[in-house]
């Protein structure tokens, strides 16, 4: 089977006309879904680890509801239904960082919950008899070391969130993907599109875990 590739057409004009665009939606949603996703995941942590019932339970109900379902669903729920109970479209690039940031939450949430339960007890009960409440200790001594100790897997996470960022192909926002597939179809070349879309997939978030592994060994050896 002959597939006669041809990458030929590819040049600045091409990347910066179709590809650029749609990266730098990838980015950016990357980037909002990233902060907006571990505030509101902390936020959820922070219930879940307040022995409180009435914060507990309806933390532990979102995020594990959350968890439970597949992203894309999440996305075409969110662009089909909300503009139906709100009687106006919302766009898919707004639903799309609205979505993603809701969906994160949840997993940045297991994440920070993981790290806070991870600081030994004995700093959070030096800090209580020093006089600090539950929220001074949370911000001046857990919170800073989890974040610490979490980087890592937070950067890990956020890496599978930019691939993740591809589904948005569902609800036709321009994305990194749909910047190629458009040059694709302008072009003729639909396959070789997509596979220079598979290739720049790999290299980011190759050499972003490779940054991550280094990372991680710095951390180490800090500890």
């Amino acid at each position: 089977m002959n597939l006669n590739l041809d990458f030929s057409f590819y040049n600045w004009d091409l990347i910066s006309n179709f590809v650029l665009k749609g990266l730098y939606f990838s980015v950016m949603l990357t980037i909002v879904a990233t902060l907006g996703g571990i505030f509101f995941g902390t936020i959820l942590a922070l219930m879940r680890l307040s022995g409180k019932k009435w914060l507990d339970t309806p933390a532990a109900i979102y995020v594990n509801g959350m968890r439970s379902i597949p992203l894309v669903m999440v996305i075409l729920w969110f662009f089909l239904l909300v503009p139906l109970l709100i009687g106006r479209p919302i766009g898919a690039e707004v639903s799309a960082v609205i979505t993603f940031i809701a969906f994160e939450a949840a997993y940045f949430s297991e994440i920070m919950r993981a790290g806070i339960q991870s600081i030994p007890r004995g700093q959070v009960f030096a800090g209580q008899a020093l006089g600090m409440t539950y929220g001074q200790n949370m911000k001046l001594v857990v919170l800073p070391q989890a974040f610490r100790n979490m980087l890592p897997v937070l950067l890990t996470q956020t890496i599978i969130l930019f691939q993740d960022t591809s589904l948005v192909y569902a609800i036709g926002a321009y994305d990194m993907l749909k910047g190629f597939e458009v040059a694709g179809k302008n072009y003729g070349r639909p396959i070789e599109a997509y596979l220079a879309a598979a290739v720049i997939y790999f290299v980011m978030c190759f050499a972003l875990s490779w940054l991550v592994k280094r990372l991680h060994k710095k951390i180490a050896i800090i500890r």
